[in-house]
């Protein structure tokens, strides 16, 4: 085992859980399962998480780890295992309670909570969510899809203000919008995967109003009708980015370029959708790698100063 005379010569994941006083090798092995789970399957968030200070980004990685792994249960689209999802949620929610888990990703996520008091109840209503997808295959209205992102984007806001330090209560609204937005830039890009899932997440109101049927949906094929209903969904995003974006002064200076560029990589999923003229029902669109590098570069370099002057603050 590396000794801590080493910690140089340690690669930057390990520096991080250095950083963020995890030393218990368990707990180590933990928080790398769950990175590498965010590495694996989420780009975005990873490359965003590496803006913040290293005491930080192990949280993220918890964080994200645990929902990956609760929504690859459920929406695999090779093999998705609904029982699974139900027996892993209540051993899950039951470990988080306990404050420990034999399950790696149980165990940083409860570790997470633990160090910043996060409220369990959120993961609960997380996971209520995910079981709602095992049945319910679409929504009447905003108002009920809204009640369905309560549990699988919302608390996930509310899950990361503590790792990005909040400054005033006024920041849980914004973290709110901000898991609605990224939610609801998801449902844009993923029609016609989630098709495959037999679910739609587009509203059925909204589907009424621009004369969109299921049927058309299925058909692939993208209508006047369909680029109508999903210009008004990437509108509606696009509200709730703005209301994001208020929260990025409520935290901590140096968590901010993180937020930044997180809304602006995740949010640029909308403008690569209206340049591929909304074809999403047979194809997966994505913020090209060029783009992605020409907004963390610059946010890495705001992170940077931002670490500087906080440590100028704490140590005057």
């Amino acid at each position: 085992m590396t000794s801590w005379s080493d910690r140089g010569r340690r690669r930057p994941h390990e520096r991080a859980l250095d950083a963020a006083g995890i030393t218990d090798p368990w707990l180590r092995e933990a928080y790398e399962t769950a990175r590498e789970l965010n590495a694996l399957h989420g780009r975005t968030y990873y490359l965003s998480a590496l803006l913040l200070p290293p005491d930080r980004r192990p949280h993220v990685y918890a964080l994200y780890g645990f929902a990956r792994w609760a929504d690859e249960l459920i929406d695999s689209l090779d093999a998705p295992d609904p029982e699974g999802l139900i027996t892993w949620s209540e051993r899950a929610l039951h470990d988080l309670r306990a404050g420990h888990s034999a399950d790696p990703v149980v165990a940083a996520a409860a570790h997470t909570a633990q160090v910043l008091g996060i409220d369990i109840g959120l993961f609960d209503d997380f996971l209520a969510s995910m079981r709602q997808d095992i049945d319910t295959t679409g929504y009447a209205t905003y108002d009920d899809l809204r009640r369905y992102m309560w549990g699988s984007a919302s608390v996930i806001g509310l899950m990361m203000l503590p790792v990005l330090g909040p400054l005033t209560p006024d920041a849980r609204e914004p973290a709110v919008a901000l898991g609605e937005a990224f939610q609801l830039s998801n449902f844009v890009r993923d029609v016609g995967e989630d098709l495959q899932r037999g679910r739609v997440y587009l509203p059925q109101d909204d589907l009424d109003r621009f004369g969109v049927t299921r049927a058309d949906l299925e058909a692939g094929v993208v209508t006047d009708g369909i680029r109508s209903v999903l210009a008004f969904e990437i509108a509606r995003t696009r509200e709730l980015y703005d209301v994001a974006r208020r929260g990025v002064p409520m935290v901590r200076a140096e968590s901010r370029p993180c937020l930044q560029t997180a809304i602006a990589l995740y949010g640029g999923i909308l403008g690569e959708v209206e340049a591929a003229d909304y074809q999403v029902l047979r194809q997966r669109v994505s913020v090209p790698n060029r783009r992605r590098a020409a907004v963390a570069l610059p946010g890495l370099v705001r992170a940077a100063a931002a670490r500087r002057e906080a440590a100028r603050w704490h140590a005057a």
